[in-house]
Parts: C-alpha cells; structure tokens; sequence
C-alpha cells in the first residue's frame, strides 16, 4: 500500500508543484489546471497512437500545458480579466480541444511503449512507476531550483510578493505573470502525460477534481515540510501528494467506494485548511494563558514584597520613637 502510493504521489507531484507556483509563488487560484491536466494526458497519448515514442510524446504533453498557460496568462495581463475568469475560460475551452485531440471520450493505449517499460522488466509494476517518478520529478525540481535562483526566477517570485513594488523597480510584471503560468501549466500537462501512461488511457473527465487535489497536497506538505528554501519547498510539495495519495489508498481500504474519492479529497482540503486556524487559536490562547500566569505571578511577588517591607518599616519608627 505505502509503495503503491508512493509510486503515485510521484507521478502527481509535478501536478501539485504546478500548483504551488501559482498558488503560493504568483498567489493566484489558477482553474487551467482542469483543462491542462488532461490535455498533457490527450497530447501524450495521441502521439503515441501515432507512432512517437513514449519521451517524446510526454515532452509534448508539457508543451501543450505551456501553451495553454501561455492563453491564461494572455487572458489575465493583456485583456485584464481577473485571475478566476481567465483560467475558467481556458479551462472550458480546452474541454472541447481536448475531444478534437482524442476523437472521442476515452483513448486507451494498446500496444504502445510507455516509459515505464524503458526500465528493466524484471522490476515489479510499482519499481517502474517509482523509478520513473524518481527521474522525472527529481528532473523538475532540478531545473526549477536552477530557475529560481536566476534573475527571470528571483524576477517571477518579487512579481508574486509585490507586484507594485516589482513593477517600480523596473520589473516587467505581466511577462512574469505569464511566463508563471506556463510553467505551471508545463508542470501538470506533464503530471497529466504520466498518469495518462500509467493507467493506460486518456479520459476527457480525467481533470475534474485535480484543482482540489493540488490543493490539498500543498497544504498537507506544507503541515510536514516547512522552510523558506526553494528546494525544502519543493521538497514539501512532494512529500504532500505522496502523503495525500497514502490517504486516498487507506481510505479506500477502509472500504470506501471509487465513487466517494471526490468527496474525500474535498474532506481531506477543509481538515488541512482548518488545522492550521485551530492550531493557531490553540497557540493563542496558550500565550494568553502564559500571559496572564505571568501577569499574576508578579503582582503576587509584589504583594508579598510590600508585605514584608511595611513590617519593617514600622520597626524601624518604633525604635526610633523609643530612642
């Protein structure tokens, strides 16, 4: 169960750091990542039905997931629709995309090398899934640290802090903006192109829902995994979509239907969204608890004080008064 589900949470973690970049780094809710997600899987899969190997049909996946990061980000900065609408639009516009990509609602994968038989067929199902997600995952964050540690990367995470401020300082923020959004959108049409392989086929509904669990695995590594350092961030998005996946497997164990996964994903997101709000009205009123002991233990030393000094002081009248 616990390999299973780390095989999984690999293959979902450039989901889930696509969702990180717009999310926490531009701090914008991206809805493109319901139509990206399953047209990196339609992409994918389509170019292998027509003969292009397994690595080249998953790099135009993720290309696609640019593109349509591209469109979002033209919709957000240069006709100034808000955020939301922006990837609503894209979202409902690669619905229809997607079935012209496919031809029809469901695209299974025959005879077609995927690329988990690139790996040697004495491993099990779940050593390919791993060693695959190993390598593409550790391929993303390699070249997203890198990023972010040149100036189009410091650039992009200024633009997300304070856009005004990035702006003044000669910043072009529309094209951070969007250069966010397609990296964003790279990462979970390519998330979307290994999971298309995995299960074998490409479904058109396959990204309805996939905001949520985006979400949900950020939240839930952010709880596990905390810094200010890209890398232990990007590290935390990973630990997230494989502990979310670990979830979803031993509720599914419990005897919960596949019908029901929607529900406890959105179960899932308000308990990682309340935790923190209860933990910190927990920490708060420890302090004030902390607060008030303190407050009383020094009026009591106070109290104490005084009375031991006014017995003193009235010695020291009478003795004079005797002298």
């Amino acid at each position: 169960m616990l390999i299973t589900s780390i095989g999984q949470g690999l293959l979902w973690a450039p989901l889930v750091i696509g969702v990180f970049i717009t999310f926490r780094i531009l701090d914008i809710p991206d809805l493109t990542t319901e139509g990206s997600f399953p047209l990196g899987a339609a992409v994918t899969v389509h170019a292998m039905i027509q003969g292009q190997s397994a690595l080249m049909a998953t790099i135009a996946g993720c290309v696609a997931g640019c593109l349509a990061g591209w469109v979002t980000g033209i919709l957000d900065t240069k006709l100034h629709m808000p955020s939301l609408l922006a990837g609503i639009l894209t979202m409902t516009g690669l619905y229809s995309m997607n079935m012209h990509i496919m031809g029809k609602s469901n695209v299974p994968l025959l005879s077609q090398k995927v690329l988990m038989d690139r790996l040697p067929m004495s491993w099990t199902l779940d050593g390919q899934t791993i060693g695959i997600g190993l390598i593409v995952t550790g391929v993303v964050m390699v070249v997203l640290i890198w990023l972010f540690k040149t100036r189009l990367g410091l650039s992009l995470m200024a633009t997300g802090n304070n856009a005004a401020m990035s702006s003044a300082n000669g910043i072009h923020t529309d094209r951070m903006v969007i250069i966010g959004y397609m990296v964003s959108n790279g990462c979970i049409a390519l998330s979307g192109a290994l999971i298309a392989q995995s299960n074998g086929y490409a479904d058109i509904g396959m990204g309805i829902g996939t905001i949520v669990i985006g979400l949900a695995s950020v939240l839930v590594g952010e709880i596990f995994l905390r810094g200010r350092q890209i890398w232990l961030r990007l590290s935390a998005m990973v630990l997230g979509a494989i502990i979310y996946r670990y979830l979803l497997t031993v509720a599914m164990g419990l005897g919960f239907p596949v019908d029901d996964l929607k529900i406890l994903s959105a179960g899932i997101l308000v308990i990682v969204i309340c935790l923190p709000l209860i933990r910190n009205k927990y920490r708060t009123r420890q302090q004030l608890k902390r607060y008030l002991k303190q407050i009383g233990v020094e009026q009591n030393e106070n109290k104490s004080i005084s009375s031991l000094k006014r017995p003193a002081s009235t010695e020291g009248l009478l003795s004079r008064d005797t002298k």
